[in-house]
């Protein structure tokens, strides 16, 4: 039995009725009936009924005075004008301002809609303050969010030492691709994914299964004499698409090179026929890395063949998982073939081809039969046939393979063809 006030109050049967009432009211309704269970009470039902709605003694006072001034409610949250403006509407240009004050520290490709930064809210507020905008750090984080920022907490993915350039570099390359993008040449990120053993061996991961058949697999996972499956992938960062070429062999400059020839000639020459230059972003190591040779002598004989320069961004020493292909590309591709053996080259092809996502993203997979044997020497005269021009910034990172003149065809060699005897 409730507390007696003027009359006896079931306390549980109110507090159910609230519960049920309150997700069918608005706000003024709602303090409308508190007011009015709280007037019905009598003394002490103002703290009474506060405490069984969990709201504030001065939100069931409010709506008590309402009842008994006679306050209609007229379909009306709030009195007209009521609540504050967008902050976007009192201080136009804040949120440019505030995309101006993180851009140069936003890690990440420009043309990504998801961008993350590393000042804080608070840091932020100052900046604003400074240009004469008045905004909290919690409004910050709000529009932070609404300009498609996240907070991001940190990976282990660290490779090496930074380089003291590491950031300008990150600016660097993101300036390349905005000004390639925006004369419609292409832009892509390439990479070698993981090798992975061809056959019935465990992948990470799960998968649905009926209850209790779980797919099986080879109990050890470091046998020697398994072929291999090597996929290097080509993102293009405007179409938003993938080209991924598995290679059998070994995973050398020549490999790497080829894999982009491919995916020009299956979808790039179709896809950008006016195009005059090419733009690839690119780890430092690997069978890309800037200090290759081959890679260089490579990229020379690709920029002649399709007649295009071709411009190479590498990211620095250390930071090879801010390339866009790992987290747009490479992660899919593994969330795919999650907890399935890849039991051969063909399931390999076929997983990789079926690799899509709700933004769009689709994936051309092909195979790569050709031999790249390794410990291939490059001399000092093959690398300094190439047609290169290092960028005033970091022209070891930074360089253009320019396009050379294409060699002449070789004429068939003519014979005398005998007269029968």
């Amino acid at each position: 039995m409730g507390v007696s006030y003027r009359g006896q109050v079931d306390e549980q049967a109110l507090a159910d009725k609230l519960a049920r009432m309150r997700p069918r009211l608005n706000e003024r309704q709602w303090r409308h009936l508190l007011g009015a269970e709280a007037e019905a009470i009598g003394w002490g039902g103002i703290r009474l009924v506060a405490r069984l709605a969990g709201v504030s003694v001065n939100t069931v006072s409010r709506g008590a005075r309402e009842v008994r001034d006679g306050v209609v409610d007229d379909g009306r949250v709030r009195a007209p004008g009521a609540g504050r403006p967008r902050i976007q509407r009192s201080q136009p240009g804040i949120e440019a301002a505030l995309d101006s004050l993180v851009a140069p520290e936003t890690r990440g490709d420009p043309t990504s809609l998801l961008r993350w930064t590393t000042k804080s809210a608070v840091k932020l507020a100052k900046g604003l303050a400074a240009l004469g905008f008045t905004a909290s750090a919690t409004t910050v984080a709000g529009l932070l969010r609404q300009l498609g920022f996240r907070l991001q907490g940190t990976f282990k993915t660290k490779e090496g030492d930074q380089h003291p350039d590491r950031d300008a570099q990150f600016t660097y390359i993101n300036d390349m691709a905005r000004a390639f993008l925006r004369t419609g040449d292409p832009a892509i990120s390439v990479d070698t994914k993981k090798k992975e053993l061809v056959g019935e061996y465990a992948q990470r991961g799960r998968e649905w299964q009926p209850k209790g058949q779980p797919v099986p697999v080879n109990g050890h996972d470091f046998p020697t004499g398994v072929p291999k499956a090597i996929p290097y992938g080509v993102y293009d960062l405007a179409a938003d698409d993938g080209f991924v070429s598995v290679g059998v062999d070994h995973d050398t400059a020549p490999f790497a090179v080829n894999a982009i020839r491919a995916w020009w000639y299956h979808v790039g020459a179709a896809r950008y026929p006016a195009s005059t230059r090419l733009l690839i972003t690119a780890d430092a190591g690997g069978s890309n890395g800037y200090r290759l040779r081959a890679w260089k002598v490579e990229l020379a004989k690709l920029a002649t063949e399709i007649g295009r320069d071709i411009t190479v961004v590498h990211y620095p020493t250390g930071a090879s998982k801010w390339n866009k292909i790992e987290h747009r590309l490479f992660s899919f591709i593994s969330i795919n073939w999650r907890g399935r053996p890849l039991t051969d080259y063909q399931v390999i092809i076929e997983t990789i081809a079926a690799t899509t996502t709700c933004t769009g993203l689709t994936v051309t997979a092909v195979l790569d039969e050709n031999t790249y044997p390794t410990g291939v020497k490059i001399t000092n005269a093959q690398l300094n046939a190439v047609p290169h021009t290092p960028h005033q910034f970091h022209g070891e990172w930074n360089y253009t393979i320019h396009k050379g003149p294409k060699p002449e065809p070789v004429p068939a060699k003519q014979t005398r063809r005998k007269s029968p005897k």
